[in-house]
C-alpha cells in the first residue's frame, strides 16, 4: 500500500501497537487517503479489563491516538461496541468523548453492540455471570434481530451528536482531514 498511489485506506484497531508502523503509515498517507480508527469501549480500566481482557488498556489506545495525530495522520475514536446498561451512561460516554478530544481525535462515533445468534451464545452467559439484571433485557432486545432496538439506537446517536458538538469532534472521517500533501490524480481526456 505504501508503494501505491490514490488508495483509500481505513484501519480500525483496538491495538496501540498501530503506532509501531508510523513510518509506513506516513508513506501511505503521503500517496493515498488514510484514516485510522482506534476502538475504545470505556475509559474505565477495570471495566475495560472485564469487557476486553486481551485488548490494550484504554489509556494506551488513547495515547496511540495522540501519537498518530502528532505524526500528522487522520485519526479518530470509535466508541464501539456500546453496551446498553454497561458502557452507555451519560458520564461514561462523556468521559470517553472528552478523552478522545484531549488525545487529538478528529472524530468520535458510537455504535450499539451487534449480536448475531453465534455471538449471543457466548455473550449471554457472560451477561448472566457479570450483569444478571441486564441479561433479560438483552435477550428480549436481541431475540429477533442482531441490532439494538431502533429507539435505543436513535437515543445513542443523539447523545453522541451532543458530545461531538460539546468537544468539537467530527462524526466520521472526512477528506478535509487528509494530509495536505495529498495530490489529486490527473484526469486525462481523450483527444478526438
Amino acid at each position: 500500500m505504501a508503494q501505491r498511489e490514490g488508495l483509500s485506506v481505513s484501519i480500525t484497531t483496538k491495538s496501540d501497537r498501530v503506532t509501531d508502523d508510523l513510518d509506513i503509515l506516513r508513506e501511505i498517507a503521503a500517496r493515498s487517503t488514510l484514516f485510522v480508527n482506534l476502538s475504545v469501549t470505556t475509559v474505565r480500566p477495570r471495566l475495560a479489563r472485564i469487557l476486553e481482557p486481551r485488548a490494550p488498556r484504554p489509556d494506551l489506545r488513547l495515547a496511540a491516538v495522540r501519537k498518530l495525530r502528532d505524526a500528522g495522520l487522520s485519526t479518530g475514536v470509535l466508541a464501539m461496541p456500546v453496551l446498553p446498561g454497561i458502557t452507555d451512561g451519560e458520564a461514561d460516554l462523556d468521559a470517553l468523548a472528552r478523552a478522545a478530544a484531549e488525545a487529538g481525535a478528529q472524530w468520535f462515533a458510537t455504535g450499539a453492540v451487534f449480536l448475531m445468534p453465534s455471538a449471543q451464545k457466548e455473550f449471554f452467559p457472560f451477561l448472566d455471570k457479570r450483569w444478571p439484571k441486564l441479561a433479560r433485557r438483552y435477550r428480549e432486545w436481541y431475540a429477533k434481530n442482531a441490532y439494538a432496538p431502533e429507539e435505543y439506537r436513535q437515543k445513542l446517536s443523539a447523545r453522541a451528536a451532543a458530545l461531538r458538538k460539546k468537544y468539537g469532534l467530527g462524526s466520521r472521517p472526512d477528506r478535509a482531514w487528509v494530509n495536505s500533501s495529498e495530490r489529486q490524480l490527473p484526469l486525462e481526456l481523450l483527444k478526438g
